[in-house]
């Protein structure tokens, strides 16, 4: 099977009415879901513009903030599935386990690590 080259590829989608283009200057992108904000950092945005329905496609470095109104977002937020799988394997409080989760980049594996071994 031949694979088509981006020239191509672009005559295809513009016969076919396709059209993308990046948008620029976007610093932030957020999704509100009803319990989270997903919030995509220093993203690229392409608007694919299919007969006049647009579509976006975004790249970029994510993080998930609570909707709870808490106002503890100076970095990345963890996910609370995160901080009950960590107590319910070590036992600890809930704010060990969210010290230890930030303190590991809120990789879960290595907060459960880093209480057991203390």
């Amino acid at each position: 099977m031949q694979r088509m080259n981006p020239r191509q590829m672009k005559q295809a989608m513009k016969k076919m009415g396709i059209t993308q283009s990046e948008v620029p200057d976007v610093s932030e992108v957020i999704i509100r879901t009803k319990n989270n904000e997903i919030v995509i950092s220093n993203p690229q945005v392409i608007c694919v513009d299919m007969s006049g329905n647009k579509s976006y496609q975004i790249t970029g470095a994510e993080s998930v903030r609570s909707l709870s109104g808490s106002s503890e977002d100076a970095g990345p937020s963890i996910p609370e599935e995160d901080i009950e799988l960590v107590m319910s394997q070590t036992g600890c409080t809930r704010e060990k386990a969210v010290e230890a989760l930030e303190a590991v980049d809120g990789q879960p594996a290595e907060a459960i690590i880093k209480i057991v071994s203390e």
